[in-house]
């Protein structure tokens, strides 16, 4: 196998993983991979960077959060989603309860839902969305005498649509309603103030809008009594105790944790307050909207939504496959995006008859120079298709 630099490439697939990451979250992951692993009631090393302590610490600044201590690590927000869903269930399990979710969730959200529904533990009510948003009356509506958990996205992976989770969230506060937002797509994008936003649990992964390496994630949680662990194991600390500690985080989390990742996450999240995310942001979604103007232009390109919250486009291009457009703008013009239908497949029921479309996403590493060749590159798919 070849092994050197990467190909000169325009990578717009930023919303499944950032690329390439700043270098200062690079020499992070070097300088953690070149000291020894400082594990708490693991080893009588002392000097070291506590990495998870750190990471909590700026975590809890970055997004608001009164306690670091309730920032609990997971492998990516799929796993925090799960951990927080089957939990809740767990602790729920003597009396079938009623959920509400929406049609825009990723199947992180939609699979443990169903599974759970599969398994008679729950009811599931799916909320429909109107020009990618989701109406907080429509929630309302849909809640019952019955209803434990509503269980949504902050923002949409295919849409780039950011919900109103405020409004959601201080109905449900006022009926005692479980509320999970689905924070992947926003973190590091959108300014997250929990302080003031009234959700239970915000799950978020490393690798997307916060720069971390890919198998970093985590949520955070307001009231961890009312889910119970899933997993059970070693914490280096009461080893004698016969059952899993109820301390945070310790309740969530057990065995060694990913050294390298949460170095990467505390350096990404660092990154990000060193140059100030909201001047981040604009650069970023100057450079979307641009290529949303140029989309725009192109009779056969069908925008699924033209004016986007998040830097993702979706797209599809008269009489093409999706998949088609992706392999041909990968192959001769090295634009690197994302088709097909996202794992969101009740989106795409809804804007493209399930057929699945073109994304295209950015990140504050993008160049107006890289949109303009993606441009260009698109502008010629596009008549050739015309042709």
């Amino acid at each position: 196998m070849a092994h050197g630099n990467p190909p000169e490439i325009i990578y717009l697939n930023n919303a499944a993983t950032t690329w390439p990451k700043p270098k200062e979250v690079i020499q992070e992951v070097v300088r953690s991979l070149e000291l020894p692993y400082y594990e708490e009631g693991r080893t009588t090393l002392r000097g070291q960077a506590d990495y998870p302590a750190l990471a909590r610490e700026i975590l809890a600044g970055f997004f608001r959060a009164a306690d670091p201590s309730h920032i609990v690590f997971t492998r990516n927000a799929t796993d925090s989603l799960n951990m927080v869903i089957h939990g809740f269930a767990h602790q729920h399990r003597e009396t079938p309860f009623h959920v509400v979710t929406t049609r825009l969730e990723h199947n992180a959200v939609l699979r443990p839902l169903r599974t759970l529904e599969r398994e008679g533990r729950i009811t599931l009510s799916i909320v429909p969305f109107e020009d990618g948003y989701v109406a907080p009356q429509a929630i309302r509506e849909a809640l019952r005498d019955d209803t434990r958990m509503v269980v949504m996205t902050h923002g949409s992976n295919v849409l780039g649509t950011v919900q109103d989770v405020g409004a959601i969230g201080r109905h449900l506060r006022s009926q005692d309603i479980f509320f999970v937002v689905d924070g992947a797509q926003t973190a590091g994008h959108a300014s997250v103030d929990l302080s003031a936003l009234p959700v239970d649990v915000f799950v978020f992964t490393g690798h997307k809008g916060l720069y971390g390496l890919p198998g970093i994630g985590g949520f955070y949680i307001q009231r961890p009594e009312v889910v119970d662990a899933v997993r059970q194991g070693g914490t280096g600390v009461e080893s004698a105790r016969p059952y899993h500690t109820d301390e945070m985080p310790l309740k969530f989390e057990c065995g060694t944790h990913n050294y390298p990742g949460i170095a990467s996450l505390y350096a990404g999240v660092r990154y990000l307050m060193q140059n100030g995310p909201d001047r981040l942001e604009r650069r970023t979604m100057e450079n979307t909207e641009y290529l949303v103007r140029v989309l725009r232009e192109e009779e056969s390109v069908v925008l699924h939504n033209d004016a986007p919250d998040l830097p993702v486009i979706p797209f599809s291009v008269e009489g093409m496959d999706s998949h088609d457009v992706g392999f041909i703008l990968a192959r001769m013009y090295s634009v690197i995006c994302r088709t097909g239908l996202h794992c969101a497949p009740l989106v795409h029921e809804s804007i493209d008859g399930g057929r699945g479309c073109v994304r295209l996403s950015l990140s504050s590493q993008n160049t107006r120079e890289q949109c303009e060749a993606a441009a260009r590159a698109i502008r010629e798919v596009v008549q050739r298709a015309d042709r």
